[in-house]
């Protein structure tokens, strides 16, 4: 790392302060990275938030079926991502199920 970088649009990439998808890895210094654990949306699709609140900016709807790649849980909230590229954002953890 030469030194700051501009930060990237947080919809886009998935990158917070403390954490970032693994894929980052070499591009952006956080304190950890995480792999991404494969799920997918739900019956009745979801709505991916820009933050873990109810009332929050709703980025784009999630469609049944949809891949979700989880790399956080908060309370009820999963953050993530649909791929690398985003969109990125938060989701009820309870819209999404483990890929088998």
């Amino acid at each position: 790392m030469a030194g700051p970088v501009v930060r990237p649009d947080e919809r886009t990439v998935p990158l917070r302060g403390d954490l970032a998808h693994i894929g980052l890895a070499g591009r952006y210094f956080v304190p950890h990275y995480a792999v991404p654990q494969p799920r997918t949306v739900m019956p009745g699709g979801a709505p991916l938030l820009a933050a873990p609140r109810e009332d929050a900016e709703e980025l784009c709807v999630l469609l049944e079926g949809d891949s979700f790649e989880l790399l956080d849980i908060t309370g009820q909230w999963a953050w993530g991502c649909l791929s690398l590229h985003g969109p990125v954002g938060y989701v009820h953890k309870d819209r999404l199920e483990a890929v088998v």
